[in-house]
C-alpha cells in the first residue's frame, strides 16, 4: 500500500515534534542559510528597533560591522546611542517600512529629493526623515539640510561596502506626502510639526507595494555590488498603535502577514535573498509569551539571545544556542521587566504614538 506523503518527511516538517515538544529557545532546523556568512563578510544593519539589537549583536560577536558614521571622540558610549551613532551602520535611524529604505537609497543617489526635508517645533528644527537622531533638534532649518547632506554620503559609502545587507522589516503602515509620494518614519505631530500647507496623510503598504519596493533596493544595491545578498527578517514586535481605523491586534496581524508574504514572494525570485526567522522565533506559542516582557510587545533579552544565537549556531558561528536560553517551565518569567511599560534598549519612535492614547 503506497505511503503518505508525509512519512518521509524529517521531525521539523510536524508541529508536535518541532513545536510542541520542543523548548522554545531550541528550535532544531528553523532556519538553513542560503549563503554563508562569515565574520569576514561586510554586513550592513538598516530596519526597525529590532534592527538595533541585530547591529549590537554582530557587533558583540565580532562580525564585519559597516559603520561609516561613528560618534566624534570623547562622547560618552551612553550618549552616542542616544544620538543613534554605532546603532546603525549609518546614522539613519529606524527605518520601519521598505518604502522609506528605498527612498533613502535613491536619496543618497541623487535620484530622489524629499518633500519637507524639515519639520519644526517650538522654535527647534528636525530632519523629517530621522526626528529622533538629534533628540533636541536644531537652532536652525540650514544646519538639519547640512546635517543631512552629511549624512547621505555616509549611506552612500555604507552602502558601497555592503556584501550582505541585513534589512528588519517593522511596519508597513507609514505616513506619506500625498503629492510627491515622500515618507516620513513619524506622522507629523509626534516629534515635530509639518510646515504649513503640507499634505500628509496615512498610508498602508500592500503586498505589492512592499514586493515593488524591496525589488527596487535589491537592484539599487546590486549597481554598487552586483555580488550583494540580502537578508530579509521581521520584526517581531506588534504595533504600538494604528491608525487604519480598526482593532490594533488584527492590524498588526495584516502588517506582519503582508512583510513575511512578501519576503516569500522575493525568496522565489531571487536565490541572494534570504530570510531570517525572528519573528518566529519570539512568538513561538511553545514560548508563552516569555519571549516579550509585560507590555507583550517588547522583546526580552532573553528572547533576542535566542534569536540572534540561532543566527550564529545556522552559520556555524557558534557551537549552540546559549544552555541559558533554555526555558524549562514554560510559565517562567525570569528576565522579564518589571513594569508593564518597560521597554528595552532600543530607541523606538513609534513608542510615542501612545503617549496620548486612551489608557482604558
Amino acid at each position: 500500500m503506497p505511503g503518505s506523503p508525509y512519512d518521509a518527511l524529517d521531525a521539523r516538517a510536524f508541529w508536535r515534534s518541532a513545536v510542541a515538544t520542543r523548548r522554545p529557545g531550541r528550535l532544531r532546523g528553523v532556519y538553513d542559510p542560503r549563503f554563508a556568512v562569515t565574520r569576514d563578510t561586510a554586513i550592513v544593519t538598516a530596519g526597525s528597533c529590532f534592527a538595533q539589537h541585530v547591529h549590537r549583536a554582530l557587533k558583540a560577536a565580532d562580525f564585519t560591522v559597516v559603520e561609516t558614521e561613528p560618534a566624534p571622540e570623547g562622547v560618552a558610549p551612553e550618549v552616542a546611542g542616544r544620538f543613534f551613532y554605532g546603532t546603525f551602520s549609518a546614522r539613519y535611524g529606524n527605518i520601519y517600512t521598505p518604502r522609506h529604505f528605498r527612498q533613502l537609497l535613491e536619496e543618497a543617489a541623487g535620484t530622489r529629493k524629499p518633500a519637507h526635508p524639515v519639520w519644526a517645533r517650538d522654535g527647534r528644527f528636525y530632519d523629517a526623515l530621522r526626528p529622533n537622531v538629534d533628540p533636541g533638534g536644531f537652532a536652525m532649518a540650514s544646519a538639519v539640510l547640512a546635517a543631512r547632506k552629511q549624512h547621505l554620503a555616509a549611506v552612500s559609502r555604507a552602502m558601497g561596502q555592503a556584501d550582505v545587507v541585513i534589512l528588519t522589516l517593522g511596519l508597513t503602515e507609514t505616513w506619506q506626502d500625498r503629492p510627491t509620494g515622500t515618507v516620513y518614519p513619524t506622522a507629523p505631530g509626534v516629534i515635530a510639526d509639518a510646515p504649513k500647507g503640507a499634505d500628509i496623510g496615512f498610508l498602508a503598504l500592500s503586498h505589492d507595494d512592499v514586493v515593488a519596493d524591496l525589488r527596487a533596493i535589491l537592484a539599487h544595491l546590486r549597481g554598487l555590488n552586483h555580488a550583494v545578498r540580502l537578508i530579509l527578517t521581521v520584526a517581531p514586535g506588534p504595533l504600538v498603535a494604528t491608525a487604519g481605523g480598526g482593532h490594533v491586534l488584527v492590524a498588526t496581524a495584516a502588517c506582519k502577514a503582508i512583510l513575511r508574504a512578501a519576503v516569500a514572494t522575493m525568496m522565489a525570485e531571487d536565490d541572494g535573498v534570504d530570510y531570517f526567522p525572528s519573528y518566529e522565533i519570539i512568538t513561538n506559542p511553545a514560548a508563552r509569551g516569555a519571549f516579550f516582557q509585560p507590555n507583550l510587545r517588547t522583546p526580552t533579552p532573553k528572547g533576542i539571545a535566542v534569536v540572534l544565537g540561532h543566527f550564529l549556531a545556522a552559520h556555524d558561528l557558534h557551537p549552540d544556542v546559549l544552555s541559558a536560553n533554555d526555558l524549562p517551565d514554560a510559565a517562567r518569567t525570569s528576565g522579564r521587566a518589571e513594569d508593564p511599560e518597560d521597554v528595552d534598549e532600543a530607541i523606538c519612535e513609534e513608542v510615542l504614538n501612545d503617549s496620548g492614547g486612551p489608557r482604558r
